[in-house]
């Protein structure tokens, strides 16, 4: 019986490179796509990891970023809409040694696959589960998706979306995840920091990256992304570091009650003694955060949200499997597909 506390991935003695992980088939995502960038920081953030090649298995549902599995020099599947999340679940399970990562898109993983997302968080399977969100449907060429504001016109929704966005934070909170962070494309360096708390943390690491789509919806984090208006709108997490942004780091974030509010820290009003402190062991001030993206002006929080521990559902199932083993025996697979409540018809 396989024990997951022992089976972390494996140390690997040779020393990989970027191009170790990229396979022999050609990118074929529109040039200049974000998705581009992702692959490229997941490439090169392999290599210090130490893991094997043969124990990564990338996976993946259905959507232009699902094309990734192809571009990694690793075990890969291509499965079906929406549930990349289920058969991720199944190879962690089965083998506990692997180093599972999801890869999905918005309309993937937030819509036909939005309850399979919900459960993964809740019973912390030890993958990472990165969400490439562009705000729209790419593949099928430009209809909105679950995370696209309110208003969006697009070609299924000519006069305007009526439905307001999920926010893939606040979800992931709200399902009990235990790793939740975002990160964005135009970031790389950010974006490759992140990714290595991802595959460090012990449990379901979920990771939003900000991820433009040149073609169907471009500039759509242009504001947090762009050098002129980047200082101002976003806001970098630091665990045990104050909230401040700003060209000049001259802004604060502060609570009056549970409500955040921005301030100024050089009106001689406030100091830096006033501004919240990030505590990414607080589900509290993680939602605080996540909620940010309701209030006009504030800047978008990157970085990780939330970084707690609690039992995998993989060591929960060996560990339960072993003590009925210890005491019932281990049983007769065809004694218990018969059991007490078949019956013979004559």
């Amino acid at each position: 019986m396989a024990d997951t506390t022992e089976n972390k991935p494996a140390i690997e003695t040779k020393v990989y490179t970027a191009k170790d992980f990229s396979s022999d088939q050609d990118v074929r995502w529109c040039p200049g796509c974000g998705d581009y960038s992702i692959l490229a920081q997941v490439q090169r953030t392999l290599p210090a990891l130490g893991i094997t090649k043969e124990k990564l298995v990338f996976v993946a549902g259905i959507g232009c970023s699902s094309r990734f599995p192809y571009y990694m020099n690793t075990y890969g599947f291509h499965t079906i809409h929406g549930r990349a999340t289920a058969v991720g679940t199944g190879i962690k399970c089965m083998n506990p040694d692997l180093s599972v990562w999801i890869v999905a898109g918005d309309g993937d993983l937030l819509s036909i696959g939005g309850n399979h997302f919900l459960h993964i968080l809740r019973r912390n399977v030890d993958v990472n589960l990165l969400l490439f969100n562009n705000r729209i449907y790419g593949l099928t060429k430009g209809q909105y998706s679950p995370t696209s504001e309110l208003g969006k016109i697009t070609k299924s929704s000519p006069y305007g979306t009526i439905d307001a966005p999920l926010n893939p934070v606040s979800l992931a909170l709200g399902a009990n995840g235990t790793f939740i962070a975002r990160s964005m494309d135009r970031d790389p360096k950010h974006l490759q920091d992140i990714i290595t708390r991802v595959a460090k943390h012990k449990g379901t690491s979920f990771l939003e990256i900000f991820q433009n789509c040149n073609i169907f919806n471009d500039g759509a984090f242009f504001l947090y992304t762009e050098k002129e208006t980047k200082a101002d709108n976003v806001l970098y997490l630091e665990h045990g570091k104050p909230l401040v942004f700003g060209t000049n780091k001259d802004k604060g974030i502060k609570l009056d009650g549970f409500t955040p509010v921005i301030i100024d820290l050089t009106d001689g009003k406030w100091s830096i003694n006033d501004v919240l402190v990030h505590d990414e062991k607080s589900r509290d001030l993680a939602f605080i955060l996540s909620s940010f993206a309701e209030h006009t002006g504030f800047p978008a929080p990157v970085g990780v949200f939330l970084d707690i521990e609690r039992p995998t559902y993989e060591q929960e199932l060996y560990h339960q499997i072993e003590r009925h083993i210890s005491s019932k025996g281990q049983g007769n697979l065809d004694e218990i597909l018969r059991g007490t409540t078949t019956w013979t018809i004559n």
